[in-house]
């Protein structure tokens, strides 16, 4: 509940600090008095758009502050506790908004600087204001789906739905997604697998080209090759002038020298190990020469060979290791866009399961719409007669969406409010045959069939009995009553009638102090509020008469 609220130069109100009560409280005064800026007020201190011109003539800034009492169901308190603005054992929330000249407005939750924002997304938990243009949102077919969701308690049949919609629509999206780039997927899957194809037909060796080089220089310069290896072979073995044959004579003389000093047996060992190698030597080179030979078939091949890694190289890289890497990239994406086709076939199938599923909780939920429509239809027809609209016939049609897919975020159902206040006259959709007046009471009646469903601990009524009068506004002051036992009420009105079923007064008045106008609120009690009920009776000239009929107004009204 509303429990304080203060004001500072705000409008023509210059200071005022108000307590209230739980109940219904009315507010009532002259036409032009100020009642509606209490709840232009309020409205700000939930999130209603701010103006400089809000603040009073030759003040920089209007200070507004309301206290909340949060009662213990209240979702608020979870979620303030989480962001660490109400304490484990705290249940009062204390709003401050200032707004500045300058344009650096600021709010204010339990001391803590927030947003705007944040404001906004608290207030519709906090107050429910309906102006006398407010009940307009009756129209709107999501309004009415949501109030039969309300009096059927179906919240959390819709947010199943709605998780499951959610997650159904995230699978779609993705799945369109991929189909999109299908296309490109494709051409892009081809190229692929034709380079993969060339470059496994390549078949290409690490430092193969490498090798290829070596042999083409080899078998280029045969002749010289096999010209220089012969040279070699003679220069060792050469009869009388080769290595081995001066190695011999060496050998000879170091076994002479061995006989006559024993000092010298390691030289003579190596002078073996020497001509060992030697003839090891002189075999190779012989070998060597003789494999030697011209080959044209082999060289034309290895032409070929290094020409085919030469195309690929500048195809896919600079470098042979390049070759080799862009090959394994290609396999790697060929692999995942493979990967891609199997994932889209994954979703397709999980979005099928997804659609029935989501097609069962829409079906059960839309079930549960239709009973609670009827239900409430028929309530709903009983606090309109106790509105004194007793020969008006309300219905609420459910049509459903029966193709497919037909989901939409809040089910496969429409919701629509039909209203005829003639008699032999079809009931038609609310937006089409409702007066001003008889749009208030509906929306009267609606609260009053929501009042044990409905969270929102505070609801302001400004002036919703417009266009009605006497039997009628004693009616809807006595539901405002009653509302005010699940709700704290407060209702701006013209109507006596309205206003002596307040279970609290609060009047406006507005008066001059030197040169300023200034608008005061002030509570009524006992006489006080019999004078005001008499002026709204009688207008200027208050009788014995009016005082009387106001008493007895008073009276009905505690009964």
């Amino acid at each position: 509940m509303l429990t304080e609220l203060r004001i500072v130069n705000f409008a023509l109100l210059e200071e005022l600090s108000l307590r209230f009560e739980l109940g219904f409280t009315v507010l009532t005064g002259e036409t032009g008095a100020g009642k509606s800026l209490l709840i232009d007020a309020i409205a700000l201190l939930v999130g209603g758009r701010a103006s400089a011109d809000q603040i009073r003539f030759g003040a920089e800034e209007a200070s507004l502050e309301a206290a909340f009492h949060l009662p213990d169901r209240h979702p608020l308190q979870a979620r303030l506790r989480d962001q660490g603005i109400l304490g484990p054992a705290d249940s009062e929330l204390i709003v401050r908004r200032v707004i500045a000249r300058s344009g650096r407005n600021r709010v204010y939750l339990n001391g803590t600087m927030s947003s705007l924002h944040a404001l906004e997304e608290l207030g519709g938990t906090l107050v429910d204001l309906h102006g006398q243009h407010d009940q307009q949102s009756l129209l709107a077919a999501g309004m009415q789906r949501s109030v039969v969701d309300a009096f059927g308690n179906l919240q959390d049949r819709c947010a199943a739905y709605q998780r499951g919609y959610q997650a159904w629509k995230t699978a779609c999206e993705e799945r369109d997604r991929l189909m999109r780039e299908s296309e490109h997927r494709t051409q892009r899957e081809e190229l692929l697998r034709f380079q993969c194809a060339e470059l496994d037909d390549a078949a290409l060796c690490e430092g193969e080209d490498e090798e290829l080089q070596n042999e083409r220089r080899r078998l280029s310069s045969s002749q010289q090759i096999g010209a220089l290896a012969a040279e070699a072979m003679e220069r060792v073995s050469a009869d009388g002038q080769g290595i081995l044959a001066q190695l011999a004579l060496t050998e000879r003389a170091l076994g002479q020298l061995l006989q006559i000093d024993s000092t010298v047996g390691e030289l003579a060992r190596l002078t073996v190990e020497a001509k060992v190698v030697l003839k090891e030597m002189a075999g190779q080179l012989r070998d060597y020469a003789e494999r030697v030979e011209a080959d044209p078939s082999r060289l034309a091949a290895i032409e070929d060979r290094l020409a085919v890694i030469q195309k690929l190289k500048k195809k896919f890289g600079g470098s042979l290791a390049e070759v080799l890497e862009a090959h394994r990239k290609i396999k790697d994406e060929l692999e995942r866009l493979q990967g891609s086709d199997e994932q889209l076939s994954a979703l397709q199938q999980r979005i099928i399961g997804q659609q029935a599923e989501l097609g069962q909780l829409a079906k059960q939920l839309s079930l549960k719409r239709v009973e609670a429509a009827k239900r409430m239809a028929k309530v709903v027809r009983q606090e309109l007669e106790a509105l004194k609209m007793g020969q008006t016939i309300f219905e609420i049609h459910v049509t459903s969406d029966t193709g497919e897919p037909g989901f939409g975020p809040d089910g496969i159902d429409q919701v629509e409010f039909r209203l005829s206040t003639n008699a032999g006259e079809p009931a038609k959709p609310l937006s089409k045959v409702a007066s001003g007046g008889e749009l208030s009471r509906v929306m009267l009646a609606l609260k009053s069939v929501l009042a044990e469903r409905d969270y929102v601990p505070v609801l302001i009524f400004d002036e919703i009995d417009t266009g009605v009068g006497g039997a009628v506004a004693a009616a809807i002051g006595k539901r405002l009553r009653a509302l005010g036992r699940y709700h704290q009420v407060f209702c701006i009105t013209h109507l006596p009638q309205v206003a002596a079923q307040g279970e609290h007064h609060l009047c406006v008045e507005k008066a001059q102090d030197g040169n300023r106008t200034v608008t005061t609120v002030r509570a009524l009690n006992g006489q006080k509020r019999e004078n005001e009920i008499a002026r709204m009776l009688g207008g200027l000239t208050v009788t014995k008469k009016v005082r009387e009929t106001a008493a007895e107004l008073i009276a009905d009204a505690g009964e």
